[in-house]
């Protein structure tokens, strides 16, 4: 039993595919962003993977009266830097997609 498989990916290209998929998980996990909530009063750093780089906190947000306040912000900008994330991620995908379809002459 024989299969035609002039029609799909050689192995050099499967090969080719992989390793542009892992560069690019590369650049993923090597992309930073930040998100910010209370017009920059609090800001998250990570990167693009989703890992936590840092917090920072102006110190005109702290009081011990306004925890809750500031638990709300921390949150926010946490919720900021990932959608960030998911940005440059779909950013990178959608480049890998581009090449993707230029390789098979679409």
């Amino acid at each position: 039993m024989t299969e035609n498989w002039a029609a799909g990916p050689t192995l050099s290209q499967a090969q080719e595919l992989q390793n542009q998929i892992l560069e690019q998980r590369q650049e993923i996990s090597l992309t930073s962003v930040e998100g910010s909530a209370g017009g920059g009063a609090v800001k998250v750093s990570m990167l693009a993977d989703g890992t936590v780089v840092g917090v920072a906190i102006d110190v005109d947000v702290v009081s011990s009266d306004e925890v809750t306040m500031l638990e709300d912000l921390v949150t926010a900008a946490f919720r900021d830097a990932l959608k960030e994330c998911g940005n440059a991620q779909a950013a990178v995908i959608a480049r890998l997609n581009a090449l993707t379809r230029s390789d098979q002459g679409g």
